[in-house]
């Protein structure tokens, strides 16, 4: 039978895999959408954005800020993986069907597709190529 028609699970595809979509949508999130929000709130002055719950739009803005960058980097190094997409797919829901609810889906397909790559990180978790993977290997070790 064929990989492509087959329903085996093929166990070190899947931790490649995972691995490629962590570090892809870690990096993307970074460069694409932390750095770009980083350097807006450097650059001072008034900062158009969502205001959160009350919080404000700078505190919202600087929140939004540490999420991407400090999440998705452990996403990439495949740390705390689930607690760290989970908050990601929620920011991203927040982003799609809230603060976004008004504009065309063309806009709001980035925040859907980061949140389903989000959903599928938080389904599989981390796999083999992880420090989640390694501190679990660790803790259940004889010595």
């Amino acid at each position: 039978m064929s990989y492509f028609s087959s329903t085996k699970n093929f166990a070190q595809t899947n931790n490649i895999v995972i691995l490629a979509v962590r570090v892809f949508t870690g990096f993307a999130m970074i460069m694409l959408h932390g750095l770009p929000k980083l350097e807006l709130l450097l650059k001072g002055g008034s900062t158009k954005f969502f205001n959160f719950a009350g919080i404000g739009e700078r505190p919202t803005l600087i929140l939004a800020i540490v999420l991407e960058l400090v999440l998705s980097f452990l996403i990439m190094m495949g740390l705390f993986t689930r607690i760290s997409a989970a908050i990601l797919a929620i920011m991203m829901a927040i982003a799609a069907f809230i603060v976004h609810q008004t504009d065309p889906f063309t806009v709001r397909e980035t925040s859907l597709m980061y949140m389903a790559l989000f959903i599928v990180i938080l389904t599989f978790g981390p796999l083999r190529y992880s420090v989640d993977n390694m501190i679990s290997k660790r803790g259940s070790s004889k010595y």
